[in-house]
């Protein structure tokens, strides 16, 4: 099937190519390097039928073969079913703290492409890797879902574009030829969805194709000190970007779990204190409650505040209410039932650009169950601006 992909078509924005050289360069003088992955499912791995089928692990490979004198470490830190919203959340904690030097960054099938939010919480991500100290290269990559074509790329395209970024997609790749009838949906995806083995190796492809042109350029440079090549004079001091394009509130988010998230009131909710194996073991440092009446109420200061919770299929479970601020006309419903067939880490904003404070947030069990299989899991906080 990789013969049909006209591959060429895969790079939707060239963008500046600097950072990735400079790894590059890096690699071939056999350096230290950590390649970083942040996305959904289809980054995490599923339906692939093992951890090294996936097309994270596959662009890992190709760059271990591709500079055999490197020393690589492979990070993948995709968590199914996930937003660009949580990613602004948890980048620091399960990407930049271990300094990468390369990150592809995955979210076009999961981010609601419709969304005004989701740009702003993409280029929030964006902003915040590349303003890191550690200076990573940054690759987008977009997925698509195969029955219909549909992803983000009308709003994290124009994103890539602001910031003069590398970016591929399988939209004018594979999904052009399961369009056209030369590729069969169910010989790359299950689901039109997640890819299987041959999927991802598809998308491992797109990914590498472009790699490799990167690759080619460096190596027809005469020498480490020529000048730079046409789309590598961006040699701007980190941290200096254009101006945001979007109200850009989600920066600098912070996501808040037990570890850190202190309760001012407590009854009934018990700290879950499990060891987390890993990152795509998601469902621990939160609070568990099972009675009608178990309350918990937090204080966070920022102008914008996610809720995070498990919304499991095994139910029934309990349900809770929230109140922001004491508001209780407004209410959010926090149902943890589920109808599908796999457990999410639901993330619902519950204030977006409000006013910078310190906010009251007030949860409590009000329905429950005889025949309730789990309790409710209240996850984190995402609180930003």
């Amino acid at each position: 099937m990789k013969e049909l992909i006209e591959y060429e078509k895969g790079v939707i924005n060239a963008g500046d190519d600097s950072r990735i050289r400079k790894v590059m360069r890096r690699a071939a003088d056999g350096e230290a390097i950590k390649l970083a992955f942040l996305g959904g499912s289809i980054t995490q791995g599923c339906l692939a039928s093992t951890p090294e089928g996936c097309y994270a692990y596959l662009t890992y490979a190709w760059w271990k073969q591709a500079f055999p004198k490197a020393d690589f470490t492979y990070i993948n830190a995709g968590i199914g079913g996930t937003t660009s919203h949580l990613g602004t959340g948890r980048v620091e904690e399960d990407v930049l703290q271990y300094e990468p030097d390369f990150v592809i960054v995955e979210y076009s099938v999961n981010d609601d492409g419709n969304s005004a939010h989701f740009q702003e919480t993409y280029e929030g991500l964006v902003r915040r890797i590349l303003k890191a100290s550690c200076e990573p290269a940054l690759l987008l990559v977009h997925n698509v879902r195969y029955d219909d074509g549909c992803n983000a790329e009308q709003i994290h395209v124009p994103v890539g574009a602001h910031y003069h970024l590398p970016s591929v997609s399988m939209k004018p790749t594979i999904y052009a030829q399961v369009e056209a009838g030369n590729i069969k949906n169910r010989d790359i995806t299950p689901d039109d969805l997640h890819p299987n083995d041959a999927g991802h190796a598809l998308v491992a492809g797109v990914i590498t194709h472009y790699l490799e042109s990167v690759k080619k350029a460096v190596e027809e440079e005469s020498s480490a000190e020529a000048a730079p090549a046409a789309g590598e004079a961006q040699d701007a001091p980190c941290g200096v970007l254009p101006e945001p394009m979007t109200a850009n509130g989600y920066e600098n988010a912070h996501r808040y779990r037990n570890d850190e998230l202190k309760p001012v009131l407590c009854k009934g909710f018990v700290k879950d204190e499990s060891e987390q194996s890993c990152v795509s073991d998601c469902f621990k440092k939160g609070f568990t409650a099972s009675q009608k009446g178990d309350k918990i109420v937090f204080e966070v200061e920022g102008a914008s505040i996610g809720v995070q919770y498990k919304k499991t299929m095994k139910g029934p479970i309990p349900k809770a209410t929230l109140t922001l601020d004491g508001d209780t006309a407004n209410t959010v419903l926090l149902d943890g039932n589920f109808d599908e067939d796999w457990d999410c880490l639901y993330l619902e904003t519950i204030l977006e650009h409000g006013e910078h404070k310190v906010h009251r947030i007030e949860i409590q069990l009000t329905e429950t169950h005889d025949n309730d299989t789990e309790p409710f899991y209240f996850v984190s906080l995402i609180v930003a601006g």
